[in-house]
């Protein structure tokens, strides 16, 4: 069976038919293209795949996105503005917070949404916020320093208005 849905996505209104089975990762990448949001394990076991969805983290591999209809999604391609990273994706980069890269996206918009949620984490809520998504290769501490530098330096604020301003205008 297929529907109509319509996202928002990144600010951004798509209307698509689409087959009742289809999740949502598998939307965004396929038919919009937008591969940052990996697929890691089709278990919702690894959180490559998350996504924010109406503010609120996601794994996209347990979201059809039929359920998604008239939703907003915030994927990792639409956290920095005219070049400019987010105190999150900064922090990851100024602490060292991936290695291979693979999990980043999905650890990013987590932390995104963690710090939407907790502007001021402890080390503790962080490891708790970030659980279920898995990185095989730095060991967390650095992850973890990097979203406890975000909420030293803006925390996701900047993302938040960046993403109302987007919407509001309806521009990508």
């Amino acid at each position: 069976m297929r529907h109509d849905v319509t996202l928002r996505v990144n600010g951004v209104v798509n209307r698509h038919t689409v087959e009742s089975r289809q999740l949502l990762v598998h939307h965004l990448r396929e038919t919009l293209g937008l591969t940052g949001t990996h697929v890691g394990c089709d278990t919702s076991n690894c959180g490559a795949c998350t996504v924010l969805l109406d503010g609120v983290a996601v794994k996209s591999c347990t979201v059809f996105t039929v359920a998604a209809d008239g939703g907003e999604v915030l994927t990792v391609e639409g956290l920095a503005q005219d070049g400019q990273l987010t105190p999150v994706q900064e922090g990851f980069r100024q602490c060292h917070g991936l290695q291979c890269g693979y999990c980043t996206p999905g650890m990013v918009v987590s932390a995104t949404g963690l710090l939407l949620d907790r502007p001021d984490p402890s080390p503790e809520e962080i490891r708790e916020g970030l659980e279920g998504n898995l990185c095989r290769c730095t060991g967390y501490q650095m992850i973890v320093e990097s979203v406890r530098w975000a909420a030293d330096h803006g925390g996701p604020g900047a993302v938040a208005e960046a993403h109302r301003s987007r919407t509001e205008a309806g521009t990508p």
